[in-house]
């Protein structure tokens, strides 16, 4: 059990849920605009996923203490560096083209871990409503943009509001995250719940889950896939109204995260009826 519950933190805490969830998400947008399975595009944002945020998280703290690690971050960075030659590899098996869109989305992720504003001692994660932001722009556009850049798509209106739908379902499934560490957040940090308080956040979430909505029955889906958005938009407002700042330890890093997953089973199952 004591071994269970070990490899259990580990996935969470070395970013491979979160690269599932991501991963679940281009699997989404292949089965919206009917792309071909692109695994090398896939697996490399599998693993850049978990690269990127295990950089993110742990960048800062392996500078203050590189000759004291412990145990288990210690063996984090050794994974975080085999993944990293995993997506360098399924990266070098893709065309120009698509890796000078990724440039920019990638960029993107660096500057929100590496300080460069104010002095050098800023990141983007530091500026006020900035972080929720530059993380949506980042998952939608490895999510959506790219992968229909990579199957040589189009930039269409389909495309466009699909990545519009993604990027605000991203901001909804942060808010929990923003909801839970009102407590720890530093003043400066000004997320939304420490802007405008917790229930006017859940609204915010409302509204945008909603616009979302809208959105889907823009989007030529068939009737399944929007059958399965409104059981996945439901879900989503549960997890978000039930949120506060003393949620369970896996309330949003397990189990929020999970929800781009379920939508992704969710499509496969229904799809597999017909």
């Amino acid at each position: 059990m004591k071994g269970l519950k070990l490899f259990f933190n580990f996935y969470i805490n070395a970013s491979i849920h979160v690269g599932l969830a991501v991963y679940a998400f281009v699997r989404i947008t292949e089965q919206y605009l009917q792309i071909s399975y692109n695994e090398n595009f896939d697996f490399f944002v599998f693993f850049g996923t978990i690269t990127g945020y295990n950089f993110v998280k742990y960048a800062g703290v392996a500078k203050l203490h590189h000759r004291s690690l412990a145990k288990h971050l210690k063996i984090i960075q050794v994974f975080s560096f085999v993944c990293f030659l995993a997506m360098c590899s399924f990266g070098m098996q893709m065309p120009i083209t698509t890796l000078l869109y990724i440039a920019p989305f990638t960029l993107l992720t660096v500057l929100y871990a590496v300080p460069f504003l104010s002095g050098f001692h800023k990141t983007l994660r530091q500026v006020s409503f900035l972080k929720i932001i530059v993380v949506a722009v980042v998952w939608a556009g490895f999510t959506v943009l790219i992968p229909s850049v990579a199957a040589g798509k189009e930039i269409s209106l389909e495309v466009a509001l699909l990545m519009l739908q993604r990027l605000l379902i991203v901001v909804v499934l942060i808010l929990p995250f923003d909801i839970r560490d009102v407590k720890y957040d530093a003043i400066s940090l000004q997320t939304i719940p420490k802007k405008i308080g917790i229930e006017k956040t859940k609204r915010v979430g409302l509204g945008l889950m909603i616009f979302a909505l809208l959105i889907e029955y823009g989007i030529n889906a068939n009737d399944i896939s929007k059958n399965v958005f409104m059981i996945f938009f439901f879900v989503v407002l549960v997890f978000l109204m039930r949120s506060k700042t003393n949620q369970s330890k896996y309330y949003s890093s397990f189990w929020v995260e999970s929800l781009p997953i379920i939508w992704w089973l969710l499509l496969l199952g229904f799809d597999n009826l017909r």
